[in-house]
């Protein structure tokens, strides 16, 4: 039986470690390119920093992948197996289904124990540090914000737009200065400058940007009604002006953008045992609900490795396919399915009377429930 073990345990822990591996670069790419695009295509985007944003996005990339590769490995193993009349075989020999599978519960086990880890801790940590090192694009490199044909607004109280950018040098430009949160109408652009051409200063020592406009025309709209254009104070022409945005308030909005994905375990329950979340009881209840909805879904989401061992393998023997296409086929199924369920829970987080810190765990009764039948039925027959 350890020459079984060792046989089974070699095939899932290679076919699981490639599979991962796949599935990770796939999803880490895309993120980088999700969100550098624009930076690698203006050759803006430092070296470091892609690294950096990989480094991050990485552990977030594998509470995705780490089930979704051992489940395909599972299929592979288990419908190669299958295929070749090796589980045939080995029945013929008085060795049982759940026998054969004791390695994959193991390997399961394991990899619920690095999910759970990476959910409750690591993911979010990571998560905070990836969006601390987009917004040091802003805090470090400003002038990498300002692309061809792209709206700015990650400066607080800005939103510019530019036709097009050569380095620091700016073609066309739309400069909208935003009221203030506590304004009347909130964000509501109070002045509004047109401007043929601009360029870029950065003050390190006074952490902010010059922004210098030229042949620029000048518009004020009333405080009272910003989206009246009747009450418009047009017609002011400059010739050259200079717009001081500062980074420090860059800096603080970042600090204050943490939401629940970016807690830790440890955090989230502080939160919920604090009580007091917001004067508003409608707003308490749906932050509280919330909190509860994040705290199920890492639980629940870390225990899909073991929800994935006990329906892959029935399903890969039934199936007895040894083609790789429909080993990957059938994991993007099934994936497709157990994710589905878990995006849909987790919308409802902000209705409490759903119940969405229950709903998350249906995926996994579900799944459990549905590979405990197979397995009864496949060790019957």
């Amino acid at each position: 039986m350890k020459i079984l073990d060792r046989y089974v345990s070699q095939q899932v822990l290679i076919t699981g470690l490639f599979a991962i591996g796949v599935l990770s670069v796939v999803l880490v790419l895309g993120n980088v390119f999700k969100q550098l695009l624009e930076l690698l295509v203006n050759h803006d985007a430092p070296l470091e920093l892609i690294l950096s944003f990989i480094a991050y996005i990485l552990p977030f990339s594998l509470t995705f992948t780490i089930p979704w590769g051992f489940l395909t490995s599972v299929l592979l193993v288990f419908g190669k197996m299958s295929a070749e009349n090796e589980i045939t075989a080995l029945r013929s020999s008085g060795v049982s289904i759940p026998r054969v599978c004791v390695v994959v519960l193991v390997a399961a086990l394991v990899c619920v124990g690095t999910c759970l880890y990476i959910n409750l801790i690591v993911a979010p940590q990571a998560q905070v540090k990836m969006k601390d090192a987009l917004y040091n694009i802003a805090t470090n490199n400003p002038l990498a914000m300002f692309g061809s044909d792209k709206v700015i607004d990650q400066f607080p109280g800005y939103k510019i737009y530019v036709e097009k950018s050569h380095g620091s040098e700016l073609e066309n430009l739309l400069v909208y200065k935003q009221a203030e949160e506590k304004a009347k109408v909130p964000f509501a652009p109070m002045q509004v400058i047109h401007a043929h051409r601009g360029s870029l200063e950065t003050e390190a020592a006074e952490k902010r940007i010059l922004l210098h406009v030229y042949d620029g025309r000048y518009e004020q709209r009333d405080d009272g009604d910003p989206n009246d254009l009747m009450k418009l104070k047009d017609g002011i022409i400059m010739k050259e002006s200079t717009l001081p945005i500062s980074l420090v308030e860059l800096y603080e909005k970042n600090k204050k953008r943490r939401g629940i994905t970016t807690l830790t375990v440890g955090e989230l329950i502080d939160r919920l045992n604090a009580g007091q979340l917001d004067p508003d009881p409608k707003k308490q209840l749906q932050m509280k609900t919330a909190a509860m909805t994040e705290v199920s879904k890492r639980f629940s989401f870390s225990l899909a490795s073991l929800a994935f061992g006990l329906i892959g393998v029935p399903l890969a023997i039934t199936a007895q396919r040894r083609e790789t296409s429909i080993g990957f086929l059938l994991s993007l199924i099934v994936a497709f399915v157990y994710f589905l369920f878990i995006i849909i829970a987790d919308s409802f987080k902000n209705s409490p009377k759903a119940h969405p810190e229950l709903l998350v765990w249906i995926p996994n009764f579900l799944f459990i429930g549905l590979g405990l039948y197979m397995f009864y039925k496949l060790s019957r027959k």
